[in-house]
């Protein structure tokens, strides 16, 4: 059964801890995604396993978290993130990022530097509400969020539509990380899917140029999709934490 920790905004947040040693792990999740998911729930039983201290979590309005995800936006989740990992966890920590999560993680790259001992992105989306999300939708959809202040587009892979907010999109743009210096002194593996329909290949070529990191390296696996979780890549993302310089 779940914990909870009550943050210092008012939302309660739901969250599994497993102990052991560090550097800690800690999942971050995507969009409307939650901490039930194949890879959070894969990578804890093989942090287990490895004697690895680990720690996933549900944002607001995701999954066992109170709120509603129509009322959240990036801002509000990397702030869940922080008091999470800042809160639930010692010492130094690896922050693995699914997709929105990997914008996450970088988002608490720039806050939480000296806690870092290195980030794995998953099909990291990076900036994605501006450089992907917005351009994709309709002139009329676009007119409804500035109008009405929301839109719903099906969701491939929840019966429940994605509400977006004009909420969304305006604090997205000041949560962009890909507009200015971005400083990564620590280990960073991104794994990506060529087969991804929600995240384009440019995207971590593009994080790949633009980070500051002296030890940055991508893995494209061809044929892989958005989900990134078939028993080969599910290998390639414990690859990638065991082959950090710090776990050597």
């Amino acid at each position: 059964m779940a914990q909870t920790i009550d943050t210092a905004t008012g939302r309660k947040l739901a969250y599994h801890k497993t102990a052991g040693t560090g550097p800690g792990i800690v999942f971050l999740g995507g969009f409307m995604s939650d901490m039930s998911g194949t890879k959070a729930v894969w990578l804890e039983d093989w942090a287990r396993t490895e004697g690895r201290a680990f720690l996933r979590f549900d944002y607001s309005g995701h999954g066992a978290s109170s709120g509603r995800f129509e009322d959240g936006c990036i801002g509000d989740w990397a702030e869940d993130a922080f008091e999470a990992v800042t809160r639930l966890t010692d010492g130094p920590q690896i922050l693995v990022g699914s997709s929105m999560g990997g914008w996450i993680a970088l988002l608490l790259a720039r806050r939480l530097p000296e806690r870092l001992a290195g980030l794995v992105g998953i099909a990291a989306a990076p900036d994605f509400t501006e450089d992907s999300m917005w351009p994709g939708l309709s002139e009329a959809q676009r007119a409804e969020i500035l109008g009405a202040g929301r839109t719903e587009l099906p969701n491939s892979y929840d019966d429940r539509p994605y509400t977006l907010t004009r909420r969304l999109f305006e604090d997205g743009r000041e949560q962009l990380v890909l507009r200015s210096r971005l400083s990564l002194p620590f280990p960073v593996r991104l794994l990506q899917g060529t087969a991804d329909e929600a995240v384009a290949t440019s995207v971590p070529l593009r994080l790949l140029e633009h980070a500051d990191c002296p030890d940055l390296q991508l893995t494209l696996v061809k044929g892989a999709d958005h989900r990134f979780s078939t028993p080969q890549c599910l290998a390639l993302i414990a690859a990638a934490i065991r082959g950090l310089p710090d776990l050597e």
